[in-house]
């Protein structure tokens, strides 16, 4: 990513752009219905955030994305990582 403006996010919060847009593409076209997809997404996020989730949180945050089915909260993902 060339862009100066992405570059400076990237130096701010050690994050790849790459990552980031790769994750939105895979949160817009994820079936909130299919389980094992939830629950790459969930792992994504952690990685990327930077924030380790045990397993029974990950079960925790999977279970609360499926009974909605079929949008994510980013907000809620947050807080429980937080």
């Amino acid at each position: 990513m060339q862009n100066p403006f992405f570059k400076q996010i990237e130096s701010k919060t050690g994050v790849d752009m790459e990552e980031i847009f790769a994750l939105a593409n895979a949160i817009q076209y994820a079936d909130f219905t299919n389980e094992k997809q939830v629950r790459k997404i969930v792992k994504k996020v952690s990685r990327i955030a930077n924030k380790p989730v045990t397993k029974e949180l990950e079960d925790q945050i999977v279970n609360s994305i499926l009974q909605e089915g079929q949008s994510l909260d980013l907000g809620k993902i947050q807080k429980m990582l937080g």
